[in-house]
C-alpha cells in the first residue's frame, strides 16, 4: 500500500480491472473458484445486466442475499459502474425490507432468486465495461441502521468514506499480498464488506470464502490462512473447541475483533491457549472504523487502541466540553471516514454533529493515560448481539402490539456466546395474561431472528424514576441470571443467529 488515500473505491480495488491471475476467492477445500481476472470479467457482465435493469450511476442497488461469490461480483459490479449500493441483513422480514426499499426507493432489488436471474442474463454479456469515473464524494453506498425511535435510518457512506478507511486499515494492519484472509463474516454490513474484503483486494490478495463462520470449519482451514477477522463470538466458539490450540495457528500472523466487545477474559485466554492477541478495534456503521490497537505494541484487554490516522476522536461532558484523560463521556469523531449523513434525514443528520463538525456516536468512553480508548457504554439503549446492533425501541413496538400487552422494554444482558442477549421484560394488561412464547413467537414474524428476545419476562410493573421513565440499568441488573420464562433459543434461532455472528 502507498502511503497516499485513493479517493474512491475504483482507485482502491485496481486489481479488479487488471488482468491479474492471482487467486481472489477460494474453498475451504482450498479451491479458487474466482482469480482477479475472473472477478474482472464477471463484475463487468454484472455491471451490464444491472444497467440494463434500469441502474445509473447514482441510483440505488438493493441486495438481500446469501453469502456467496456471486453477491460480490455484484459489488464490484457498483463499485465499477457508480451505482449505490444497499445491502440488507439477510435475516430481514418482509415488512423490514419493504420500509427500506420504500425508503430508499433502489431502482434494482434482489433476493436470492433475482439474483439467480441476473447471474443467467449476465451470461451473455461482455466481459469488459467502462467504468464509471466516480469523484470523492460521491455516494458509494447506504447501509440502515435502526435508531432509538424505531425506525431504521440510511446511512449516507461516500467514496472517500470507504476507500481511505480501507486503505487506512490495510496498511495499518499489515495486509499484503501473501496475506490469505479467513473470510467467515456476513457480507450485508461494514466489517465483513467495506473492512476484510477491501483489505484483500486492496492487496490483490486472496480469501478463504466461508459461507458462515462454523468453529470446525474454521479449525480444518486456519492452518493455511494468515489473517481472520471476526465478532468476539467467534472467539468463544473457537475457544469451545476442542481441536483449537496453538497448532491450528501456526501460520497465522493477525486475529483481528470487532463489532462487539470483547471481553478481557476472552482475549487473555486466547493469548494463553495460542500464544496470539487478539487485535480489538472499534467502529460504527455510520464510520466504518475509528481506533485500533497496534499491530505493533501492546494490545491492551478491554481497549479499541488509538485513533486511526487522520481520525479524530474526543470525548466530552454533557455541556460538550472536551475531558482530560480519564474522564468519562460521550464520544465524538471526525475524518475522512465519517459519513455524509442519513438518507433523506436532514433534521436528524443535523442533530447528530456538533456545530464544528463532529459526530456524536452515542457510545460513552475513556482516555486512558496512554491513550487507548476504553468503550464503557452506549448512551442510546444499543444492545450488540453476536456481534449486530439490536435497538431495544423496534422490538418494544413489535412486543406492544401483541395481545394482552400493556407495555414492554428491551435491554441487553451479559451473555457468555453473543457478548450480549436480548431480554424483554412485558407487563400485561389489566385482567390479561401473556405467555411469553407467544410474545418470541410474534417477534419472529416481523422481526430477523436476532432481534428475537432470548428471554421473556412477566413483571407487574416496570421501575421508573421520578420523571416516569423507565430504568433500564435496573432491569439490567435485575434480570441478568434470572431464568427465562421461555426457552432462551430455539434450534432455528440458534442457528440463524450464529450464521449472521
Amino acid at each position: 500500500m502507498t502511503a497516499s488515500s485513493p479517493g474512491t473505491l475504483r482507485e482502491l480495488l485496481a486489481a479488479v480491472h487488471d488482468d491479474n491471475d492471482r487467486p481472489f476467492l477460494l474453498t475451504a477445500a482450498g479451491e479458487v473458484t474466482h482469480t482477479y481476472t475472473d472477478a474482472a470479467h464477471r463484475s463487468a457482465q454484472l455491471a451490464h445486466a444491472l444497467a440494463a435493469h434500469g441502474a445509473r450511476p447514482g441510483e440505488r442497488v438493493a441486495l438481500q442475499v446469501a453469502k456467496s461469490a456471486e453477491a460480490i461480483m455484484v459489488y464490484l459490479a457498483c463499485v465499477r459502474a457508480g451505482y449505490v449500493l444497499l445491502p440488507m441483513n439477510t435475516g430481514y422480514t418482509v415488512d423490514e425490507v419493504a420500509y427500506l426499499v420504500d425508503d430508499a426507493e433502489p431502482v434494482v432489488v434482489l433476493d436470492d432468486a433475482g439474483l439467480a436471474g441476473l447471474g443467467a442474463e449476465a451470461d451473455a454479456l461482455p466481459i469488459t465495461f467502462d467504468d464509471h469515473r466516480a469523484q470523492p464524494d460521491e455516494l458509494a453506498a447506504i447501509l440502515y441502521t435502526s435508531g432509538t425511535t424505531g425506525k431504521p435510518k440510511g446511512a449516507m457512506l461516500s467514496q472517500r468514506n470507504l476507500a481511505s478507511n480501507s486503505a487506512t486499515l490495510a496498511n495499518l494492519w499489515g495486509f499484503s499480498g501473501d496475506d490469505l484472509l479467513l473470510h467467515a463474516l456476513p457480507i450485508f454490513h461494514t466489517h465483513g464488506l467495506f473492512v476484510a474484503t477491501n483489505c484483500s483486494i486492496a492487496n490483490a490478495s486472496p480469501m478463504v470464502f466461508l459461507e458462515k463462520f462454523d468453529a470446525d470449519e474454521v479449525v480444518r482451514v486456519l492452518p493455511r490462512c494468515t489473517v481472520m477477522m471476526g465478532v468476539p463470538t467467534f472467539y468463544t466458539r473457537l475457544l469451545a473447541h476442542p481441536g483449537f490450540g496453538a497448532e491450528a495457528c501456526a501460520s497465522m500472523r493477525l486475529f483481528i475483533s470487532g463489532s462487539a466487545p470483547l471481553l478481557a477474559s476472552v482475549h487473555k485466554e486466547f493469548a494463553v491457549r495460542t500464544g496470539h492477541a487478539i487485535l480489538e478495534r472499534y467502529g460504527m456503521t455510520e464510520t466504518s472504523m475509528l481506533t485500533s490497537n497496534p499491530l505493533h505494541g501492546e494490545r491492551r484487554p478491554g481497549t479499541v487502541g488509538f485513533p486511526l490516522p487522520e481520525v479524530g476522536a474526543r470525548v466530552v461532558d454533557e455541556t460538550g466540553a472536551v475531558l482530560d484523560g480519564g474522564g468519562v463521556g460521550g464520544i465524538e469523531v471526525r475524518g475522512p471516514n465519517v459519513f455524509a449523513g442519513y438518507w433523506r434525514r436532514p433534521e436528524l443528520t443535523a442533530t447528530e454533529f456538533t456545530a464544528d463538525g463532529w459526530f456524536r456516536t452515542g457510545d460513552v468512553g475513556t482516555f486512558d493515560a496512554d491513550g487507548y480508548l476504553h468503550i464503557v457504554g452506549r448512551s442510546k439503549d444499543l444492545i450488540i448481539s453476536g456481534g449486530l446492533n439490536v435497538y431495544p425501541k423496534e422490538i418494544e413496538d413489535v412486543i406492544d402490539g401483541v395481545d394482552g400487552v400493556l407495555e414492554s422494554a428491551v435491554v441487553g444482558v451479559a451473555d457468555a456466546d453473543f457478548g450480549e442477549a436480548v431480554v424483554a421484560i412485558v407487563v400485561a394488561e389489566p385482567g390479561a395474561a401473556v405467555d411469553p412464547a407467544v410474545v418470541r413467537s410474534e417477534a419472529r414474524e416481523h422481526l430477523a431472528s436476532f432481534k428475537v428476545p432470548k428471554r421473556v419476562h412477566v413483571v407487574d410493573a416496570l421501575p421508573r424514576n421520578a420523571m416516569g421513565k423507565v430504568e433500564k440499568a435496573v432491569l439490567r441488573r435485575e434480570f441478568a441470571d434470572v431464568p427465562a420464562d421461555a426457552p432462551a433459543s430455539t434450534p432455528a434461532d440458534t442457528e440463524a443467529d450464529g450464521a449472521r455472528a
